[in-house]
């Protein structure tokens, strides 16, 4: 069965609402709180900000690798405190046990290794399939094949993005626990999909940064006028808030993918040519 974008959204949204309150307590709590935190507390953080605005992608991955170098630590507990609240809140609008939110955060800590270990396993086999590509292309001295090189791992590593993107589902409504497990099983339930999964997730995406860009705009420009300090503080709030919708949003769309595709495969339409996908 080809995954439908429209059944998709609704879905999404009607995830989103139906779950509303329980969602932006624990997007606040684990999100919006550690990344406005982190803002604020972190001088650095000002510099990372400065070096994107710049333009300079030398200058803004120095500042990047300068940051997580001093602050590795605080990103990792940054992380697994996020990966906690990933999987709670995936528990809580699709497990079928209707756990309560102090359930939910404890399938949350018990799999968070293995989420985080699936997370670092997907980087691993991305960054190494597309580096391959660049080095082939590149050892053979021409300058078209090493241009096309960076494009064609640029576009597989977009297509490992989207065969890998229901790992988190499949750990935090599934509970499955083993890495190589979640990972096999993502690729197999976008079978036939890729395609349109990538469709719906740039649609999302682009949609997402317009108006996040649009909100932090205008309340950029409230917080400015009060002055510096308000600036700073404001930031924080603005990209705590950004950062905790994004989430919330990201939690209902994989976990109405996983819902539908997860239908799909338990009753299967009567198999049509693929035209090539996967």
């Amino acid at each position: 069965m080809k995954f439908n974008l429209d059944t998709a959204w609704k879905d999404a949204t009607g995830l989103l609402s139906r779950n509303f309150g329980l969602l932006a307590v624990v997007a606040g709590v684990f999100f919006f709180l550690p990344n406005a935190g982190m803002t604020i507390a972190i001088p650095e953080m000002q510099e990372l900000t400065k070096a994107q605005s710049s333009g300079n992608f030398e200058i803004m991955m120095a500042a990047v690798q300068d940051l997580y170098m001093e602050y590795w630590w605080a990103f990792l507990i940054l992380a697994i405190v996020q990966g906690i609240g990933v999987l709670a809140m995936l528990a809580l609008v699709r497990r079928r046990a209707n756990p309560t939110v102090g359930e939910a955060l404890g399938s949350g800590v018990r799999l968070v290794a293995s989420y985080i270990a699936a997370q670092l396993l997907q980087t691993v086999v991305i960054a190494g399939v597309a580096l391959s590509i660049v080095a082939v292309l590149a050892l053979t001295g021409l300058q078209v094949l090493a241009a096309l090189g960076a494009v064609a791992a640029s576009v597989v590593a977009l297509y490992l993005l989207v065969k890998f993107s229901l790992i988190s589902p499949i750990i935090g409504i599934e509970g499955e626990r083993s890495p190589v497990a979640a990972i096999r099983r993502s690729w197999t339930l976008t079978k036939g999909n890729s395609m349109r999964l990538f469709l719906f997730y740039v649609l999302l995406i682009v949609a997402f940064v317009v108006v996040s860009a649009v909100i932090s705009l205008v309340l950029g420009l409230l917080f400015a006028l009060a002055g510096s300090q308000a600036a700073l503080m404001g930031e924080a709030v603005i990209s705590g808030i950004a950062n905790a919708a994004g989430i919330v949003l990201m939690v209902c769309v994989l976990a109405a993918i996983h819902t539908q595709l997860l239908r799909a495969e338990v009753q299967p339409s009567v198999p049509v040519s693929h035209h090539g996908e996967d």
